[in-house]
């Protein structure tokens, strides 16, 4: 065979096995739901920050507010948060999810910027201290990104992440970065 013919038939079987898995993965079970018909609740992180003051002092793209019309500057969130009156608008949906045990937690952020869903033991103050409202950081949000246990519950803007395997009784989540976005799960 020729070269370019045996490039082109390997070529051809790579793309053959990579539809396959597509294919497969498709009707897989969702990550350790261990079912194929396991429930899935949603959950919204929401926020409205003004990408002109977040990308300004943050980067470019940090913020990519969707919102119509709202926004919130970052000198404001800072203060409201600093006085311990942390914008509303910054949120998880709901405040609070009744499932039942098995239930998959699908959380989206519908947000302009990066937040975290933590599993905590007891709310409090997240990786950034100004925006703790004077709360001590709790241990499940210690180190920030730098923390594998946090990296792992990073939500970027448009991104899911899927909860599973969530025992009976009540779980705590924030996020580590806007300590103040909270809800509990109740698993009966």
């Amino acid at each position: 065979m020729r070269p370019t013919a045996v490039k082109f038939c390997l070529g051809a079987g790579v793309l053959t096995v990579a539809i396959a898995m597509i294919a497969l993965a498709q009707n897989a079970p969702l990550p350790d739901s261990g079912r194929r018909d396991a429930k899935v609740a949603q959950v919204v992180a929401l926020d409205e920050c003004d990408p002109t003051t977040f990308n300004a002092a943050l980067g470019p793209d940090f913020c990519k507010n969707i919102a119509l019309g709202a926004s919130t500057t970052l000198a404001n969130l800072l203060a409201e948060a600093a006085a311990g009156t942390p914008d509303p608008n910054w949120d998880f949906e709901p405040d609070t999810l009744k499932v039942k045990e098995g239930t998959v937690v699908s959380v989206t952020d519908q947000g302009g910027e990066p937040h975290t869903f933590t599993e905590v033991a007891a709310f409090g103050g997240g990786f950034i201290a100004g925006l703790n409202g004077g709360q001590a950081t709790i241990p499940e949000c210690a180190g920030g990104f730098s923390s594998i246990a946090v990296a792992r519950t990073r939500l970027l803007q448009g991104s899911t992440v899927q909860v599973v395997g969530l025992s009976k009784g009540i779980h705590h989540f924030e996020c580590c970065i806007h300590p103040w976005m909270r809800m509990d799960v109740v698993v009966k």
